[in-house]
């Protein structure tokens, strides 16, 4: 056996034991779907924020200010189910193409690695809210997402840090500008997630030209 022969079986394992104990399946394409599914919420939020300014603003009716937040409780629902959506889609026809499974042990480890900071964030998302602190949910969110993102990462592509680095980075400079969560929602959200995805998509799916 030669050189060249040793390399490519050395190879050959490192495939197999990172199959084994990391997630190699998330799809660029579904990073990319999550990313114009928020672009999407953030232009619906924007006019839903319009109208409500439009129609009298802070000085609204209990009931006119319960009818934008449902709004705006709405819109983030239908951001997160198209985003999920889109990721398991791409996901699920990527380990279908590789010939592995989407639900494994790897798969478990990278959503409970994810879901702790996530929870935790949601949680201080309400405290935010019943504290009336609207302001600051969008750096909350920014930062305990990227949070969830860097702590998920060691059980798959590790470029997904990066992710969470840029998305903790933007959560703490949002934090200084409040009154624009909106803008850094979406480009958190929206912006780096295309860029994300659009990465992953020409590093790991990209099929070479021959």
């Amino acid at each position: 056996m030669n050189e060249q022969q040793h390399l490519e079986t050395l190879s050959d394992i490192k495939r197999i034991m990172e199959r084994s104990t990391r997630f190699m399946s998330l799809s660029g394409l579904g990073g990319i779907g999550a990313g114009i599914s928020a672009l999407l919420g953030a232009w619906l939020a924007e006019r839903a924020l319009e109208d409500h300014y439009a129609a009298g603003g802070l000085y609204s009716g209990r009931a006119e200010n319960s009818d934008l937040v449902f709004r705006l409780v709405m819109i983030a629902l239908a951001v997160l189910l198209a985003a999920l959506g889109t990721g398991f889609y791409f996901t699920w026809r990527k380990a279908r193409q590789q010939g592995l499974r989407v639900w494994d042990p790897s798969a478990r480890k990278v959503l409970f690695h994810l879901a702790v900071p996530l929870a935790a964030g949601g949680l201080f998302i309400i405290g935010l809210l019943y504290n009336q602190q609207p302001a600051l949910v969008a750096p909350a969110c920014l930062v305990f997402y990227g949070l969830g993102l860097a702590n998920a990462a060691k059980y798959t592509v590790t470029d997904i840090r990066y992710l969470g680095y840029a998305e903790i980075l933007l959560g703490v400079i949002a934090m200084f500008n409040p009154y624009h969560g909106l803008l850094f929602w979406a480009l958190g959200f929206g912006v780096l997630h295309i860029v994300y995805g659009a990465l992953m998509w020409w590093k790991y799916e990209r099929i070479p030209a021959e």
